[in-house]
């Protein structure tokens, strides 16, 4: 089940919250969620909940452990075993095919794929099991003796299949105390339904727009047609996540939960560094938290752990040789601006800042998108005219005159400009007319969103793969 479906907007959300709020009792209310959110996740693969509840029951009599046996041989058994059962099962379930497949291709082996499909939201539930018992053991937090409270963090239907990465000291009281005021109810919805608009309106839009461009034959394409292709796909996966992202943290609003931001318009950055502080942040700070600064960090061999880091990050995203490139891209990038382009790109004039960030966030886009580097290679080299393939077409031209409209609007989408707008009515308006200002906001995109739900089939996710 998505969030983006006609089955959860008006059956499965409807009935969870109607039943949440109808009992007083914080425990009742979480094992509300607990359920509802097991049956979230078993919509598709019921199986795999035995292993989002193994995962889940091993840290949290694993937080437990540690904390009882605190600064003792004994504590490291902890660690040790969450981190060899959670990066065990992603290793299993998610890179094992990619191993025997690289396996084959050094040996001319025929060695037979796994059969097993790759359980949903597994990268996400597993960081986060990860970073409470990491937490647990450097003392940030202290183990949570409630196993129902546990479950609401790891398994809660909000974040489950595609995050954010939770941390547990940001939700910690909330797992076993809250209270939802109308304004947060309100604000929750208004959150969840531009989410719903962005992932409705304009990531499915851009989806339908990028993937002929960007899988036609090579023999035919264009020059404009394979960067605008990648453009789509640009605000595409932006749209997508982010969109998602927006639902999960509208969701938490209206149960009670606040969870941090995970975008802060990451296409309005001026260089990669500031794009890698806007973009998937709970994921940034998860590398930076618990691998960069324990490798070292900006103290000890910090060019190996920033590679180490992107590796491992571009790794994450998927099975494939283009995920690490990925990673890597952005790796040696970052490198450079730290130790040579930092000054010249501040002392540059904005609009070459902007500029500069864009052209090599879409060329990593393109890196991303082909898990196939055959086909990588043949569109990179149609992208910067390396072989004879023509600049232009009819067929592009006349997809840009025919979405222009579309286009500009998703374009002013990646800049703040809503947020600015509810800063000027906040101060120029009463705060209900604010509240008529949201709640009408709310309706439109919802209807539209609706609207485009029942008319057309095509409703992908792009992280769902991760």
């Amino acid at each position: 089940m998505v969030f983006s479906s006609l089955i959860f907007i008006f059956l499965f959300l409807p009935i969870v919250l109607a039943i949440y709020y109808a009992f007083p009792s914080i425990a009742i209310k979480n094992w509300i969620l607990i359920i509802s959110s097991i049956i979230f996740y078993a919509w598709g693969e019921p199986i795999w909940v035995l292993l989002l509840l193994a995962s889940a029951t091993l840290d949290y009599c694993n937080g437990l452990w540690i904390e009882k046996y605190r600064n003792t041989w004994k504590a490291k058994l902890g660690i040790v075993s969450t981190l060899g059962f959670n990066l065990g099962c992603l290793a299993i379930f998610k890179y094992s095919g990619f191993v025997v497949d690289n396996i084959n291709a050094l040996t001319n082996l025929n060695i037979a794929q796994p059969s097993f499909a790759l359980p949903l939201g597994i990268s996400f539930y597993v960081f986060m099991s990860i970073s409470y018992t990491l937490d647990v053991w450097y003392g940030r937090v202290q183990a949570q003796r409630n196993f129902g409270s546990f479950l609401v963090y790891i398994a809660n239907f909000h974040h489950l299949v595609a995050g954010p990465v939770i941390r547990y000291g940001h939700i910690a009281k909330e797992t076993m105390e809250r209270r939802v005021r109308w304004m947060d109810f309100h604000a929750g919805i208004t959150r969840f339904s531009r989410g719903l608009f962005k992932k409705v309106f304009i990531a499915n839009t851009a989806g339908a727009l990028a993937e002929p461009l960007l899988q036609q034959d090579p023999a035919t394409a264009t020059v404009l047609g394979a960067w605008i292709g990648v453009m789509f796909y640009t605000l595409q996966i932006y749209f997508d996540f982010s969109g998602y992202s927006d639902m999960a943290l509208g969701l938490g609003r209206m149960f009670g939960f606040r969870y941090h931001e995970n975008f802060r318009h990451p296409y309005i950055a001026k260089s990669i560094t500031d794009f890698w502080r806007r973009w998937h942040i709970s994921l940034s700070s998860f590398f930076k938290d618990y691998v960069y600064i324990p490798l070292g960090g900006n103290r000890y061999r910090q060019v190996r752990n920033i590679m180490i880091v992107w590796m491992l990050t571009g790794f994450w995203h998927g099975a494939s040789w283009n995920f690490v490139l990925w990673g890597l891209y952005f790796g040696i990038l970052l490198l450079i601006e730290k130790f040579f382009l930092a000054k010249i790109l501040k002392a540059s004039p904005a609009i070459f800042q902007h500029i500069y960030a864009l052209f090599f966030i879409v060329v990593g886009w393109a890196i991303f998108y082909f898990t196939d580097l055959t086909q990588l290679l043949q569109h990179l080299q149609i992208m910067f005219g390396l072989t004879n393939a023509p600049l232009s077409s009819y067929k592009e031209i006349s997809i840009l005159q025919s979405n222009i409209y579309w286009i500009a609007f998703a374009l002013l989408a990646c800049i703040p400009i809503h947020r600015k707008m509810q800063n000027i009515l906040a101060a120029k308006c009463s705060s209900s007319t604010v509240v008529a200002t949201d709640m009408m906001q709310s309706v439109i995109y919802l209807v539209i969103s609706i609207a485009l739900l029942v008319g057309s089939t095509y409703n992908p996710f792009i992280y769902f793969r991760f």
